[in-house]
């Protein structure tokens, strides 16, 4: 059955698959209609193609599974569609001056003869082209998506695949839609594969197993964080992958690496005697950062700087006394081109870095302080009294004319005007980020690496602290000597205990570190929920949005994603005066505590300092803020972060958005709470490790909750686990540096 009609109200609107509630004017009468859409915009008149079925709760609806855009045949249609909004640029006034001069003939105008629309009054011919342009565009756009949703690709990932194919999407996915795999982020092997079966592509297909073989590799960078795979591993997985026998379709497989090496997508090279497939955007990461590296390093004065003076004058300015291996990591920072200052809490990190600071004030030199995420370099520079800031806001994301010939606006052709950068935090530090910091380093440049070692490795690929201390050509300063402890504090005392493998203090007297025994999950939840809401707030004074609970999985009654669920239910309930979106499985509203969950170098956002307005562009993985409206009508939200950036995120970039009332303990490197609640569950050995409680509560400035068995507790501290990731910046700075050895001696 088919009806036709105008919409007429938008009750409910999930901006990530494009399901709507919808009333339509059909015939007169008012019909409540559900379904997927493209857009949804009042004054929009549909075919929809569907029947009425009844809803227990909600009555008659007419359910449709697929649609048309009708233009309206009335001057008041045509208006009211013009006005929509749908064409940008065409408000209320100009709609009614178009349609006051070409009548019905208006939609002929707008798409065959665009130039005239500049007989109408403040419409010249540059902006009616526009117009004629973004009405064309808009039907191409309707028709791509509509096609790509016969697959079930959701609105906004449709409207992703759009924004990179344009006019072209259709016949490229029809074509081979394992380009999807290569092209365009979140789309899988899978549903590229239903794709093409669907359009008749054969399962032996070269194109098929070229993507087998890329989603695996990109599968295990996104999963695992390696940089590349073994050739062998690398077959077998994909071939498992895509259900094909590897000895029977050998030469397929052969023929899809080789069309990879030729359009230079991966680099094939020996390695510990066997061969290796590299993504090729990793081998130049990690390349660039060895070389760079290495010659930093090789760059160390040859005249040391005697600064024991200046480090004796320090601790009597502070009233503090250096033990002789922090005095070392000083010296050793001083006086090399690159140096690694690594330990665990409270060996004194930080007042090495604000010693450092005052010895290069000393000698006029130019310094950088900065740290991989905007909670961090806040924390760092509430701990100097200097300006820090994070890696990204320091490189500064280039827009307009600049981005088309690179991300960022420092780089080697734009370096830091500095004498010194000293990055803090640097184990969250991926070969991505630290490829483009390397970049915008001035050739004569110290690079001091602050970090802990037994802390996670970064979310994103590579290992680089790790790689760095392993390579044995940079100078390491370990700190062991804890140096920052309270008598009656628990948290760092413990952290070091965890990280020794031993249990921690369980002591509920303190003042700081608490565990509460409770066997059933749900019984955790409600516990963890309970803290959260009501009990820490009235112990601690604090608000609800100080207290963070990290935990260790997803999914499960004690996973982020359930927790999260009931926090936001109890912390910020739906109200009928409070607007809410619901984005795949998640509903977002006014108020929530949210976090960024990728890199958009792209989204701009505006920043308040005193009186004066900053722009800028990019908001990144880890960054935390909070809700502060939701366009309903345009599908959009505005986000407040926590250090005052305020950014629209449109449909399109929504999903990139979680709730963050309770995140991953992952997501929380190199981010500090005052209060932090973690679950001890059971769960996966590989998962549940030694490095992921130690890092759990390393994150704590005042407080450290445990909610569980302490029998999962136990056995996350002796679970020494630690997944091997596969790089290669450990072999490549030995090999630059050997190559720079050879040509200074």
């Amino acid at each position: 059955m088919r009806i036709e009609g105008a919409i007429e109200e938008i009750i409910f609107r999930n901006e990530q698959n494009g399901y709507t509630v919808f009333i339509v004017d059909f015939k007169t009468t008012p019909v409540v209609c559900v379904g997927k859409l493209i857009n949804a915009n009042i004054g929009e008149n549909l075919a929809l193609d569907g029947e009425f079925v009844n809803n227990n709760k909600y009555g008659y609806q007419f359910s449709f599974s697929s649609y048309e855009v009708i233009l309206p045949s009335t001057l008041a249609g045509i208006e009211k569609y013009l006005s929509s909004g749908l064409i940008k640029g065409v408000g209320p006034i100009t709609a009614k001056n178009i349609v006051d001069k070409f009548k019905e003939n208006t939609f002929d105008i707008i798409e065959m003869s665009p130039s005239s629309l500049a007989e109408v009054k403040n419409i010249s011919i540059k902006k009616a082209l526009e117009i004629g342009e973004k009405f064309k565009e808009l039907k191409k756009l309707q028709n791509s998506v509509m096609f790509l949703q016969n697959y079930n690709i959701t609105t906004n990932m449709a409207l992703k695949i759009y924004n990179i194919y344009g006019s072209k999407t259709i016949d490229i996915v029809k074509n081979n839609p394992y380009r999807l795999v290569e092209d365009v982020d979140g789309i899988g092997f899978l549903t590229a594969d239903k794709i093409a079966k669907n359009i008749g592509i054969p399962n032996d297909s070269e194109y098929r197993v070229r993507a087998g073989l890329i989603y695996t590799l990109l599968s295990s960078v996104e999963k695992s964080g390696n940089t590349y795979l073994p050739k062998t591993m690398l077959l077998e997985i994909s071939a498992r992958l895509i259900e094909l026998d590897l000895s029977f379709y050998q030469e397929t497989f052969d023929n899809a690496l080789n069309s990879l090496l030729l359009d230079k997508s991966v680099i094939i090279m020996w390695h510990e005697d066997y061969e290796i497939i590299v993504l090729s955007k990793y081998y130049f990461y990690e390349t660039s950062v060895a070389q760079k590296l290495s010659l930093l390093n090789s760059s160390m004065n040859l005249q040391k700087l005697d600064v024991n003076d200046e480090i004796s004058h320090f601790e009597e300015k502070f009233n503090i006394t250096f033990h002789q291996e922090q005095k070392n990591a000083i010296i050793n920072a001083i006086n090399n081109g690159v140096s690694v200052i690594t330990g665990g809490p409270g060996t004194g990190k930080t007042t090495i870095i604000k010693c450092i600071i005052e010895i290069l004030k000393e000698h006029k030199q130019k310094f950088m302080l900065l740290a991989p995420t905007g909670r961090a370099a806040k924390r760092m520079s509430d701990a100097t009294g200097e300006e820090a800031k994070t890696i990204h806001r320091a490189l500064e994301v280039a827009s307009g004319d600049l981005a088309t010939i690179s991300r960022f606006v420092h780089n080697e052709n734009n370096t830091f005007k500095t004498n010194v950068v000293i990055v803090d935090e640097v184990s969250m530090v991926d070969v991505a980020l630290m490829h483009h910091l390397c970049k915008a380093l001035p050739r004569d440049c110290k690079l001091i690496l602050v970090g802990d070692k037994d802390q996670l490795p970064s979310v994103g690929a590579g290992n680089v602290l790790d790689d760095i201390i392993k390579s044995e050509i940079i100078t390491i300063s370990m700190l062991t000597k804890i140096y920052r402890q309270s008598n009656d504090s628990l948290i760092i005392q413990n952290a070091h205990l965890i990280n020794n493998g031993k249990m921690p203090i369980i002591n509920n007297s303190s003042k700081d570190f608490f565990f509460e025994e409770k066997e059933n999950l749900n019984d955790i939840k409600n516990s963890i929920v309970d803290l959260v809401v009501k009990r820490l707030p009235n112990f601690t004074g604090l608000e609800s949005t100080q207290i963070q609970v990290l935990a260790p999985l997803k999914a499960g009654i004690c996973g982020i994603d359930n927790l999260n669920k009931c926090l936001q239910n109890s912390l910020n309930p739906p109200a009928v005066s409070k607007m809410e979106l619901a984005v795949g499985d998640t509903i977002f509203r006014v108020g929530d505590k949210v976090m960024q969950t990728a890199n958009n170098y792209n989204l701009v956002w505006k920043k308040l300092n005193g009186f004066i307005e900053e722009e800028g562009e990019g908001v990144f993985n880890g960054d935390i803020g909070y809700i502060e409206l939701i366009d309903y009508q345009n599908g959009e939200m505005v986000v407040m972060f926590e250090d005052g950036r305020r950014c629209i995120f449109p449909r399109t970039e929504i999903s990139q958005l979680s709730l963050a009332y309770a995140i991953t303990i992952h997501k929380s490197q190199g981010s500090e709470f005052d209060v932090v609640i973690i679950p001890a569950i059971a769960g996966p050995n590989m998962i549940l490790t030694k490095n992921l409680i130690y890092t759990a509560v390393t994150r704590a400035k005042k407080m450290v909750v445990i909610v569980g068995e302490q029998k999962n507790l136990k056995r996350m501290v002796s679970n020494k686990y630690t997944a091997k990731r596969l790089t290669l910046l450990k072999d490549l700075l030995i090999n630059a540096n050997n190559k720079i050895k050879q040509l200074y001696d």
